[in-house]
């Protein structure tokens, strides 16, 4: 079973699936390759999984759904998503409920939340040098040639290393969010194209020229203290901000939703302390991050596409040593 957090705002009917759910594995994951590479490497291991997918943002809830709803001895396995504020507290919950919980993520933690979270939990694996993907595949299926290449080929696109041209593919389609299934059911089965892949690729491109250069059109540039580049997104985060720094040679790019969420790619390591500045956290080349808009910030993204918070964004990376 699959719950996607496009239906988050349904929280009583994730809560009265959850308890009236039949496998003994949840796996709270976020919505992209990563996440779909270990939710493969899962159900090679488990069989049945109540899947949930869950952006970022919306983490915390998704979390406090779970911690709420009957453990009865089942495991909770959390992965691809980091530490927040105050998840003790729901960690603390979900025990008291009956979970097991086991969590594995590559993002930055910090030595605190780390020491902290370990003692409340079965398992914490958190390993910055490769994907999640990876890290789920050596705990779980050691000895699977076919979790080794799922692992393989996601890190490949998660660590932005670009080897291997079918993670590319693979990285673009998942995220249309009626393929995500298909292409972790494929994974589950150790297939990483066929024809439906292939099309849908196809039409991702063309859809992509398109968005890319919507945003291009409306970048705006700061240069001290470094090049630093602001664009509204249209779709495709990842390869707009590629796209940006091959054109215009920068150094750090925003790519900023009408809703103030922004995603942030830098050369120097400094993306994961940017980020924290405004509330959010990742890599350090790739994080993401969000701006407090007003309705007055809305208003003045929507038709000058920027506002005052990137010269906040600016001053604060001037003030962060690598």
């Amino acid at each position: 079973m699959d719950r996607s957090s496009g239906q988050d705002g349904r929280e009583s009917n994730l809560m009265k699936a959850l308890s009236e759910r039949s496998q003994h594995v949840v796996h709270l994951t976020h919505n992209d390759l990563d996440a779909a590479g270990g939710d493969a490497i899962h159900r090679m291991v488990h069989g049945d999984v109540f899947t949930i997918w869950a952006s970022v943002g919306k983490f915390p809830a998704l979390f406090d759904a779970v911690a709420g709803a009957p453990g009865r001895g089942d495991l909770l396995s959390i992965s691809d998503l980091g530490c927040f504020r105050d998840v003790g507290k729901r960690i603390k919950k979900a025990r008291s409920n009956g979970w097991r919980i086991e969590w594995r993520d590559h993002h930055r933690w910090r030595d605190e939340e780390i020491r902290s979270v370990e003692k409340i939990v079965n398992l914490l694996h958190v390993d910055t040098s490769t994907c999640a993907t990876g890290i789920v595949a050596r705990d779980l299926a050691p000895d699977s040639p076919v979790a080794a290449e799922v692992a393989r080929v996601v890190c490949d696109y998660d660590l932005w290393k670009h080897e291997d041209p079918r993670s590319k593919v693979l990285g673009q389609v998942v995220m249309r969010k009626q393929s995500r299934d298909y292409v972790r059911d494929c994974l589950v089965r150790g297939v990483f194209t066929d024809a439906r892949i292939e099309a849908e690729y196809a039409e991702i491109l063309r859809e992509m020229e398109e968005k890319i250069a919507q945003s291009l059109r409306h970048a705006k540039v700061y240069r001290e203290p470094y090049r630093i580049v602001f664009a509204p997104l249209y779709g495709y985060p990842s390869e707009t901000a590629h796209t940006i720094r091959d054109r215009l040679d920068t150094e750090i790019e925003v790519i900023v939703s009408p809703n103030g969420r922004f995603s942030i790619r830098s050369v120097p390591p400094i993306s994961h302390l940017i980020a924290r500045e405004f509330g959010g956290g990742g890599h350090p080349h790739a994080a993401g991050g969000s701006f407090d808009f007003s309705l007055l910030d809305r208003l003045a993204f929507r038709l000058l596409k920027k506002n005052r918070h990137y010269r906040r964004l600016v001053e604060a990376a001037g003030t962060i040593s690598e």
